[in-house]
């Protein structure tokens, strides 16, 4: 499981439900985050998979997501990549504009998941 950067888990499981904490687009290894909104949204996919696989579990498990972007105006592109993801798996969402996000980010996704494979 990847270390949180703050005081909190990245994963809880509880009752058969993994709750993952929101996940930025923050690359691991260098700590950095891409510019574009296909790749943050690509990238914290990317994250979110890692989690549910130290997890045990799949994107196919995904019961919930919230994602929170900067504009509304990222909507469709957003949405394109997370349809990428996601594939045939509808899971059920909602997209919340907000203003910033942490680090300049402009994505950040929380998950509530299926805690075993299926």
């Amino acid at each position: 499981m990847p270390v949180s950067n703050g005081h909190y888990s990245q994963c809880i499981e509880h009752n058969g439900i993994l709750y993952l904490s929101g996940q930025l687009p923050i690359e691991r290894e260098t700590k950095t985050i891409p510019a574009t909104i296909e790749e943050q949204t690509d990238l914290v996919f990317k994250n979110v998979e890692t989690i549910l696989k130290e997890a045990g579990s799949n994107k196919k498990n995904v019961l919930q997501v919230r994602v929170y972007i900067s504009s509304i105006n990222l909507w469709d592109k957003v949405n394109d990549g997370y349809s990428n993801f996601f594939e045939d798996h509808k899971p059920v969402r909602c997209i919340i504009p907000t203003r910033e996000l942490h680090f300049g980010s402009l994505i950040e996704v929380e998950i509530t998941a299926i805690s075993k494979n299926k």
